[in-house]
């Protein structure tokens, strides 16, 4: 090999003479597949799509209950013959709790320069607004479980909380529990970890839970009721806990208003409603070019018979089982 040969072949290799097209070169011309932005943090969100929501004109419901228990209304079981039937009524709550609807809230910005220039294959400013949205359903999705106000976690009542036997979650407990919710309860909300150990506890026992479908998705089950997961019940309080033991909760809900379940509040109506409770509005556009969009997101969730809910608290999800 000549010298001037051993040179090109040190040389390196932008260096190089070619009598071809090269990959890099070809590179510049190439088009490319993209995807939309990709976001970790979107959930299937069950309980939004479970709920039966109910739309409010003026961004407030009463709840109104009757005194149950203090009535003057007397009944008769009459047989044949005379007898004078009792008179009475049922009384009122005089006091009923109003949910009113507070939103919840972002601005989004964005360059009029950057939407004009990016805007192929897909447009920066609905994709920044898919986004968006994707966040505050993500948030809904959250506050209809551990909202101070409205979250049924924290709305349940005392009398409709359960302990665990053992700390892990057993069959057993989830019976109990179905003793809380007996009437018509229509699926369990449980952490995927929770649901994960629940499972375990059946394999154990050797009683595999049984399968369900819905919305096009797999679910196991317990009694013919789905355990539906979601990660906004919080394990030691964190949304994304980071080791293998801990403690959750694991819910029980009835819904439907003709039930007297848990239902979901909305405001109907808005302008620039984009979906269920959702407004998007235009702002305008600054001085430096960035236009502005204030998204709303109004909704609430509401227990309309305090056995609707029932929770199975401090559930284990780290028990583990060696089956050697």
């Amino acid at each position: 090999m000549s010298e001037q040969n051993m040179e090109e072949l040190r040389a390196p290799q932008e260096d190089r003479k070619t009598d071809f097209l090269t990959s890099q070169a070809a590179y510049q011309l190439a088009e490319f597949t993209k995807t939309v932005p990709q976001f970790e943090s979107i959930t299937p969100r069950w309980l939004s799509q479970l709920l039966e929501w109910k739309p409010l004109e003026n961004g407030i419901f009463r709840l109104n209950k009757v005194k149950e228990g203090d009535s003057p209304l007397d009944l008769l079981n009459q047989e044949v013959g005379y007898q004078l039937i009792p008179g009475g009524y049922v009384d009122y709550e005089t006091n009923p709790r109003e949910y009113v609807l507070n939103p919840i809230s972002t601005i989004v910005k964005i360059s009029t320069q950057v939407s004009d220039i990016y805007r192929k294959p897909y447009d920066q400013s609905e994709e920044q607004l898919r986004l968006s949205v994707e966040c505050l359903r993500e948030r809904q999705d959250y506050e209809l479980i551990n909202s101070q106000d409205y979250g049924l976690l924290t709305n349940a009542a005392n009398s409709q909380r359960l302990q665990t036997r053992h700390g892990y979650p057993t069959p057993d407990d989830l019976d109990e529990l179905i003793t809380k919710v007996w009437k018509e309860p229509s699926f369990f909300l449980a952490h995927p970890r929770a649901i994960a150990a629940f499972g375990r506890e059946c394999t154990r026992r050797g009683v595999p839970p049984v399968t369900v479908s819905m919305f096009g998705a797999s679910f196991i089950s317990w009694r013919g009721i789905p355990l539906i997961p979601t990660n906004k019940l919080l394990i030691d309080g964190k949304l994304d806990p980071k080791g293998e033991d801990g403690k959750t909760s694991i819910l029980l809900v009835r819904t439907g208003e003709e039930k007297q379940g848990a239902i979901g509040l909305y405001q109907a109506g808005l302008p620039g409603e984009q979906s269920q409770g959702l407004s998007v509005r235009f702002m305008g556009i600054d001085n430096q070019g960035i236009g502005s969009y204030l998204l709303l997101l109004y909704s609430s969730a509401c227990i309309l018979s305090s056995d609707a809910v029932g929770v199975l608290e401090n559930v284990e999800i780290g028990h583990y089982y060696d089956y050697k």
